[in-house]
């Protein structure tokens, strides 16, 4: 299916900024099928040239109202409909005003109401707005419903008139209060003179409990205890006046609403606003919870790094007071080893989350292997290795470190020989090679029974923790450890 810039681009002549528009009027006409209780239908007029008069339409976009039961059950989007099928269509088209009031229709098993809004943009009608309704749901509407449908018309009036969506919108239309949130209607001078329950529900939660029609709704938050976040650039009644788009966001001790406000303007003159109101208390709780949690894990891998450094540290004293060179080369291994593990952790410390990026692991422990050998060699990498929980950066970390220690061991004999390490990564099943140019091993080399304690530990550990397979080879010269391994 074609997307909605590519629909425009092939059945239109528009400019760079009459598609904006269109893009940000698709962005927030939720608002506009909520408020209407209807579903909304986009019609791009397929012209050849900006002269020639369209051959007909196709549809560029389709929403349904969260309010109301939807009309269309299919996805209409890619729809062609010639010139002179729907008669409300052309007319708003060639006439560049709303047609309301029209019979309803039989769709299906429902009586449906379509009335259609020409958006209009730098003196030119780019779309048609078709707006489908359940007639039967029209026929006795509360106080709500009344209200919403007053909102709806003015919205639309102000769609034909060019003046929505308000340009250099400011808030984020996917995390923005929606209608069902809650919603208070304000007159030209901030007077509330509806609020539905949900808005009244979250004034109540943060300690406003007194009747809300006739309030200043400014004063109202200004009167309110000090919130934390207390505005500086404006106060809260030039906030919440109504004469200008705002999002902002109340908190004090009992909640936190998040506050969208939005102007209504006729003929560009101001006539009220209206301003979605959510309760956000128990999303900022969360997101709280969550960065306390992420904060303490860190503090825990922090932790967790410094006994490994003060073990490393026990283990690095107690080496050199053991006249036993096998002893001391032992300590020494079980030193190297602590480190690599606690290169986990301080990497887990120093991010967000429980994943490594391996990569950086990696880099740490080539650069240690490095400064602790004796002879100079080169090294290579490619390929990227990404992100691994810490129990799989873990068990990566130690066997890939024993393979490196096991070429410097017996595989890297002169100065400038190459250690190379590649990664390949299919579908999440990795295939890592660590490779020598130094001497080839035994014909008679088994792993399996290998009395190398390094290789012992490489193997057991990508079997049981990688539940993956090692292979070493050697020929012409060059020893390569294969490690393949699959990811969740």
């Amino acid at each position: 299916m074609a997307t909605f810039t590519e629909l425009i681009a092939k059945n239109s002549k528009l400019t760079t900024p009459e598609i904006e528009h269109l893009e940000q009027l698709v962005a927030e006409w939720r608002l506009l099928a909520d408020l209407s209780f209807a579903d909304l239908l986009l019609w791009l007029p397929i012209r050849k040239d900006e002269k020639s008069w369209p051959d007909g339409y196709v549809l560029i976009a389709q929403i349904r109202p969260t309010t109301a039961a939807t009309v269309f059950n299919n996805d209409l989007v890619g729809t062609e409909m010639a010139w002179g099928v729907n008669s409300r269509v052309d007319d708003a088209l060639a006439n560049g005003e709303i047609l309301r009031n029209t019979q309803p229709e039989k769709v299906g098993e429902l009586l449906i109401k379509e009335e259609t809004i020409p958006v209009h943009f730098a003196g030119k009608t780019i779309a048609i707005i078709a707006r489908h309704r359940n007639a039967d749901l029209m026929r006795s509407p509360s106080k709500l419903e009344l209200n919403y449908r007053e909102i709806a018309h003015k919205i639309y009036q102000m769609v034909a008139e060019g003046n929505f969506p308000i340009r250099n919108n400011i808030y984020n239309s996917e995390s923005a209060p929606r209608v069902g949130d809650g919603l208070i209607r304000l007159d030209v001078n901030g007077t509330i003179f509806f609020a539905s329950p949900n808005a009244r529900s979250a004034l109540s939660r943060i300690g406003f409990d007194k009747e809300l029609e006739q309030e200043n709704l400014g004063e109202v938050f200004a009167n309110l205890p000090k919130s934390k976040n207390e505005p500086t650039d404006e106060s809260w009644q030039t906030l919440l006046s109504g004469k200008f788009l705002r999002r902002t966001e109340y908190e004090n001790a009992k909640g936190v609403i998040d506050l969208l406000v939005i102007p209504l303007t006729a003929a560009n003159d101001r006539i009220g606003a209206i301003v979605l109101v959510h309760n956000i208390t128990e999303l900022r709780n969360r997101d709280r919870a969550l960065l306390t949690k992420d904060a303490t894990i860190k503090e825990i891998h922090h932790r967790v790094k410094n006994n490994l450094q003060t073990v490393s540290a026990l283990l690095r004293l107690q080496s050199r007071r053991v006249e036993d060179p096998t002893a001391s080369a032992a300590l020494d291994e079980a030193v190297r080893r602590v480190a690599s593990i606690a290169m986990v952790h301080e990497t887990l410390s120093n991010q967000s989350g429980e994943f490594v990026d391996f990569d950086v692991v990696l880099d740490q422990i080539v650069k240690n292997a490095i400064n602790l050998s004796v002879r100079k060699f080169r090294y290579e990498k490619a390929g990227e290795f990404g992100a691994f929980d810490s129990k799989v950066a873990t068990a990566l970390s130690l066997v890939v470190a024993e393979l490196i220690q096991n070429a410097l061991e017996h595989g890297l004999a002169d100065q400038g020989d190459l250690l190379k390490i590649s990664v390949e990564n299919k579908n999440k099943i990795y295939k890592v090679c660590v490779e020598n140019n130094g001497a080839n091993l035994p014909k008679e080399f088994n792993i399996e029974t290998s009395a190398n304690l390094g290789l012992q530990i490489a193997n057991t550990l990508t079997k049981n923790e990688l539940a993956g397979e090692i292979k070493l080879n050697s020929a012409n010269g060059v020893t390569s450890a294969v490690i393949i391994f699959s990811v969740a």
